[in-house]
């Protein structure tokens, strides 16, 4: 994802339905689906190219590390099975003060659409199943 990139959706958005390689979110006046993975922030939906968690890194999350004035924590769905995360990316992320939660992309969706509600500032990096 780069900075020019147009998002999907310029906002929010719980996100409906996954499974199949993609994603449904944007609510009943915009249902949008995506195949692949997503970035997701309080300005908005992004497709974010990781297609596994072994690709993910501090170049694959350089926009997250971008918004950390605007974030509290990001959520990162690893897929099906939870997998350790390098103490480079932890470090990473503590030095952008940024709680970070790896889990599966089942429990980062819920977790996403929980807090979202909550009006908090959280980020969610969701490699599609």
């Amino acid at each position: 994802m780069s900075a020019a990139a147009a998002p999907h959706l310029p906002r929010p958005a719980q996100i409906e339905a996954y499974g199949n390689g993609g994603f449904r979110f944007g609510g009943k006046n915009s249902k949008l689906s995506h195949r692949g993975s997503l970035l997701c922030f309080p300005d908005g939906i992004w497709a974010w190219p990781v297609a596994a968690f072994t690709d993910v890194s501090e170049v694959a999350l350089a926009e997250v590390f971008a918004r950390s004035g605007a974030l509290d924590v990001f959520l990162l769905g690893v897929g099906i099975d939870p997998a350790p995360v390098a103490p480079a990316l932890r470090d990473a992320f503590k030095a952008h003060r940024i709680a970070f939660d790896p889990m599966t992309t089942a429990a980062a969706v819920r977790t996403w659409n929980v807090l979202l509600a909550e009006g908090r500032r959280v980020g969610a990096g969701l490699i599609a199943v």
